[in-house]
């Protein structure tokens, strides 16, 4: 079975559960711990299988495997990781937390980049997506920094420049689709114009084949 096709089963069940359990919750008014883990689990379900959509779209379309495949993976992994500290077998870990946090933050970016890289661009909107791959590294790195390390001091530089990769991101993330509608649409024009001018040339060669069988006639 195709990755896209499996998580969107997974999303589809997992709103289904969160659906049942808020319907269950107003019905009988009990929404305790375990009601409360219940829906954190099913949002993961639910926010994995999006992350895993966008992964799986990209790694169908064969343009790409690496990115792709990662941001299954993490994806999963992060899940999993996830579920261990909504059900209190790793909650108390700041370590396994930060693990938690850096993985599903490397899913994230696989996943953003793997939406932007379904866009089918011309050479002249190309230096949009390597824009973006290293505006969402550049980003990734540093906030896994602050994670692992909680740097102290009064310096505001780290934030500026989480404040700037972000302002980046965010305008490149909005003109991938304006970029993409724009090459399809050229694309498209060059393409029939092939098309117009194969057609001619076929059309001229036929005349000229039309002209000789009728002067054979003529000159018998």
């Amino acid at each position: 079975m195709q990755p896209k096709r499996i998580f969107l089963y997974l999303l589809i069940g997992s709103v289904a559960i969160s659906a049942v359990v808020a319907i269950g919750v107003v019905l009988f008014g009990n929404f305790g711990n375990f009601e409360v883990r219940v829906m954190m689990t099913t949002l993961t379900v639910t926010v994995t299988s999006i992350l895993g959509l966008a992964c799986g779209a990209y790694l169908e379309s064969r343009r790409g495997r690496t990115v792709p495949i990662a941001g299954i993976a993490l994806s999963i992994a992060a899940a999993l990781m996830t579920f261990l500290i909504i059900w209190n077998v790793y909650d108390r870990s700041e370590t396994f937390i930060k693990a938690t946090g850096s993985v599903t933050l490397l899913a994230l970016c696989c996943s953003h980049l793997s939406l932007l890289s379904l866009a089918r661009l011309d050479k002249r909107f190309a230096w949009s997506q390597m824009l973006a791959f290293v505006a969402v590294w550049l980003l990734a790195t540093i906030l896994l920094y602050l994670i692992w390390f909680e740097p102290a001091g009064e310096s505001d530089l780290i934030f500026r420049m989480i404040g700037i990769l972000s302002i980046v991101i965010a305008a490149v993330t909005v003109m991938t689709p304006v970029f993409h509608k724009l090459s399809a649409k050229e694309n498209g024009v060059a393409a029939i114009d092939a098309e117009i001018e194969g057609m001619k040339s076929r059309i001229e060669e036929l005349e000229r084949e039309k002209a000789g069988m009728v002067q054979e006639p003529a000159a018998e």
